[in-house]
């Protein structure tokens, strides 16, 4: 399963500073204890490096400098499953980045979770299980047991 990072798994403030969204650190730690791989498809500047890593490295960079929770982002989590755009043309709404995010999931069911309506219509005409967090009346994430669930019925 996949991620948007910012206000998805992780709230910037007006001041710059970053936290996790509320209930994002709680529901990494249930996927963890089921042992649902997470990763993360996220727009950062081409700029950052020439892979990648490279450019994963820079985004933790980032994120933990102006880190404010009590809990630090669970980077370990995605380990590397951290996808970015290699070229401005990759940003985020293009396709690419759920391309390669399916493609290097196998036969495997992908969800992705985010916080736009654009994004998850992206993710959803690709063939992901697709969810806009942070609606009204809904819960703010997919519930673990579903993707768990989602997980055992295409095997």
């Amino acid at each position: 399963m996949y991620f948007d990072l910012g206000e998805t798994l992780v709230h910037t403030a007006g001041d710059g500073s970053t936290d996790y969204q509320p209930g994002a650190a709680s529901y990494l730690h249930a996927l963890r204890a089921r042992h649902i791989r997470v990763g993360l498809i996220t727009n950062v500047p081409p700029s950052w490096g020439t892979t990648d890593a490279e450019r994963a490295a820079k985004l933790k960079q980032e994120v933990d400098a102006t880190w404010r929770g009590p809990v630090p982002f669970a980077w370990e989590d995605f380990a590397d499953r951290i996808l970015t755009p290699r070229a401005e043309a990759e940003r985020k709404p293009a396709r690419i980045l759920w391309e390669r995010a399916k493609a290097d999931s196998g036969r495997c069911r992908v969800v992705y979770e985010a916080e736009t309506a654009e994004e998850v219509t992206v993710a959803s005409s690709l063939g992901f299980v697709a969810y806009q967090v942070g609606r009204p009346h809904r819960p703010a994430f997919l519930p673990v047991g579903l993707i768990e669930r989602l997980g055992q019925r295409f095997r």
